[in-house]
């Protein structure tokens, strides 16, 4: 296995030169989570993984959210996620209490107690009681109006952040443009309760399936496990998975995909920002053209992808009428490689249901 069969192994595991999952549900359940603090963005990270048709649009995957099918909430390194509806609680369990303890300091700082978290949690269950949905707006007058200050120090986030890893609330529907909450419980009201090894191998075995090859260090990351539970995860399904070394590094994929023969691939795709192919990994040089810049922030954000391999960046801009998509290279691209790039817009532009305009800057 060279540098090249990792870049493009992992196009074909995060189901991009195959995108066949029928559902956003589908996709979300395949990685296990994907990332979703980026809202807009993060329901074309779920569309690039279903079928170029014509149902597969914004709409129907901000769809998927008010059938409660998938869960946006904060399971894993503090950040919001898109979760499979019926595997929110365990993963809640699993992964995020622990950023509640990490951050008592935090909250020390700003004035938030242990009483002040217990009386914080009743009035959210009062205020969402009977599967009511509130925007953050309104939940900060209910507690306000309990002598919970909100204000100063980001105490609100805080408490709406501190019940949401707890499993209390999660995000539900927007309202317009405003994000609202629910309780998790009602909204969810059959959750599946995984605990232990259990929990540990089925994220481990998501994980690997979706994201391989990946190292023992890519799955801590990405979980926010350490690394002694990511290995302990990586033991549980040892014989599920291939195993491969490449520079004193074990990585870890399908056997299948280890096995199949990894051409070049023509096609091209433009990733949103914090996309589980960028985002999911503690190393991420396997992807990066040598022209592209070893810059986390434009590594993470939106990028033009050929081959496996970042090799430019690109920008929107959006109208009623039309979306505008400025492409820049990095890595000189030939005329079969740019017609791929263009082609990935215009699948962005059916995403949201407007026609594309394209310009293009950067190297020849």
């Amino acid at each position: 296995m060279q540098s090249g069969d990792i870049a493009r192994q992992r196009l074909a595991h995060h189901r991009l030169t195959r995108p066949d999952l029928a559902t956003p549900a589908e996709v979300v359940r395949w990685f296990g989570a994907t990332q979703a603090q980026e809202y807009a963005w993060s329901l074309y990270a779920i569309g690039l993984r279903m079928p170029d048709a014509a149902e597969t649009t914004e709409r129907a995957v901000e769809q998927a959210i008010a059938d409660r099918t998938i869960v946006r909430t904060w399971p894993m390194r503090g950040t919001i996620h898109f979760t499979p509806a019926e595997d929110a609680q365990w993963m809640l369990k699993l992964l995020a209490r622990r950023t509640n303890l990490k951050a008592a300091s935090v909250y020390r700082r700003a004035g938030l107690t242990d009483e002040t978290f217990a009386r914080a949690g009743d009035t959210l269950k009062q205020a969402l009681r009977g599967g009511k949905v509130a925007p953050r707006k309104q939940l900060y007058t209910a507690l306000e109006a309990a002598g919970i200050a909100t204000s100063g120090e980001q105490r609100g986030l805080h408490l709406l952040g501190y019940w949401a890893r707890e499993g209390l609330i999660c995000l539900g529907p927007r309202q317009g443009k405003q994000p609202t909450f629910t309780l998790l419980d009602e909204w969810v009201p059959h959750a599946r309760q995984l605990d232990g090894d259990e929990a540990l191998a089925t994220l481990t075995r998501r994980y690997v399936a979706s994201h391989g090859p990946a190292t023992d260090r890519d799955f801590a990351w990405w979980s926010g496990l350490t690394l002694t539970e990511a290995r302990r995860g990586l033991h549980l399904v040892a014989g599920e998975f291939a195993q491969e070394t490449l520079a004193g590094l074990t990585y870890w994929a399908s056997a299948t995909a280890v096995s199949a023969p990894q051409p070049p691939s023509q096609r091209a795709y433009l990733l949103p920002p914090y996309d589980e192919f960028t985002v999911a990994y503690k190393d991420r040089s396997a992807a990066l053209d040598p022209a592209f810049p070893n810059d986390p922030f434009t590594i993470l954000g939106p990028v033009i992808v050929v081959d496996g391999r970042l090799v430019g960046t690109w920008k929107r801009t959006l109208s009623k009428e039309a979306v505008a998509v400025s492409l820049r290279r990095f890595a000189p691209l030939d005329a079969t490689q740019q017609a791929a790039v263009e082609q990935a817009a215009t699948r962005y532009g059916r995403f949201l249901s407007l026609p594309v305009e394209i310009t293009w800057q950067g190297a020849d």
